[in-house]
């Protein structure tokens, strides 16, 4: 879970630098990490980068993930690629088809999907 903390307080600080795809990607990472880091924690460690099948193996586990949750990883997902690679694009760079609004909006998400986990740990935990 620290490294998705940090790599969000990094996805931050590319949003105040201008650099909306890497801010994006960064969510998307973020996200990925805290999913892995609840998977680990229930000892079921799973590889891949897909934020939906990724909650699709903690349901498996038997843990209701809410609409606005997986509505969020569907989102970040897009993010995965096409922020850093330009022959992702017909023209261009990645960094002239990403806005403010769009890091804003992935680091939004990012953030609703570590809390969430963070939810699942105290609830499993006894703690929530």
């Amino acid at each position: 879970m620290k490294s998705s903390i940090r790599t969000l307080e990094s996805s931050k600080n590319d949003l105040e630098s201008g650099f909306y795809n890497w801010a994006c990607f960064k969510a998307q990472q973020a996200a990925e990490l805290a999913l892995k880091a609840l998977l680990w924690s229930l000892g079921n460690p799973k590889p891949g980068h897909s934020l939906p099948r990724l909650l699709s193996e903690i349901e498996k586990l038997g843990i209701e993930v809410d609409e606005d949750i997986k509505e969020a990883s569907v989102r970040l997902a897009k993010y995965y690629i096409a922020t850093r690679y330009p022959d992702a694009w017909s023209e261009g760079v990645p960094e002239e088809y990403y806005t403010k609004d769009e890091a804003q909006e992935a680091i939004g998400y990012a953030t609703k999907i570590i809390d969430w986990v963070r939810s699942i740990w105290k609830r499993l935990s006894g703690r929530g």
